[in-house]
């Protein structure tokens, strides 16, 4: 079980945003910005890495670092989690895929090499069964086929955040541009949150 603390409300300071957004029928918020993964290209190709999974583990330290983001919505309070570890998808032979949860509270190689046993036991199992810790989780996908400009996620209401990213493509200088997108529930979320993500993935990619 992940650790946890459940907020006091009496004290939150958003208590009238957190009303109001969870009464719209559509309380996501969310945003694409372009990020320059030339770095993390390099890194991948000097260590034979998978960029999946090292794009993956900069997501997941970025959003950590953001409260907001470990938040979730029970009944009418909220939960904190110490730590959001991330769950994805699995392509399978047959075209449908499986979940698959990683673990982040670890230097990048150690998760690297855990990760890869990781993924290739989940392509041996099939269907959608979730975790105990859904809640903890980051929901994690990709459209590696489409340097997209705008995504719009599904929302069934839950308020774990989820995060995608396309193809990345050279632009005219030769960097390679990538876009990234976050949605997540307004009802926790902000646009400032919105962009100390963003601006926490470029400082993880610099750490490379």
């Amino acid at each position: 079980m992940v650790p946890y603390r459940d907020l006091d409300m009496r004290t939150y300071p958003r208590q009238t945003h957190f009303a109001h957004f969870r009464s719209l029928p559509w309380p996501l918020i969310g945003v694409t910005v372009m990020m320059d993964v030339t770095r993390v290209k390099a890194y991948c190709q000097d260590r034979h890495a998978s960029f999946y999974l090292v794009m993956m583990h900069i997501v997941c330290l970025a959003a950590n670092q953001v409260p907001a983001l470990r938040q979730r919505i029970r009944e009418d309070g909220i939960r904190e989690f110490e730590f959001c570890h991330t769950s994805h998808i699995e392509l399978l032979e047959d075209e449908t895929y499986t979940y698959c949860t990683l673990y982040h509270d670890r230097p990048m190689e150690a998760y690297l090499t855990e990760s890869a046993k990781i993924r290739e036991a989940c392509r041996k199992g099939n269907g959608l069964t979730e975790d105990p810790d859904v809640d903890s989780y980051l929901f994690i996908s990709t459209l590696p086929w489409l340097h997209y400009t705008q995504l719009i996620q599904p929302g069934s209401g839950g308020s774990n955040p989820q995060i995608t990213w396309g193809k990345a493509e050279r632009n005219a200088e030769g960097r390679y541009m990538m876009p990234l997108t976050l949605q997540a529930h307004h009802a926790l979320v902000d646009g400032i949150h919105l962009a100390a993500f963003f601006e926490n993935v470029t400082e993880e990619i610099g750490k490379l």
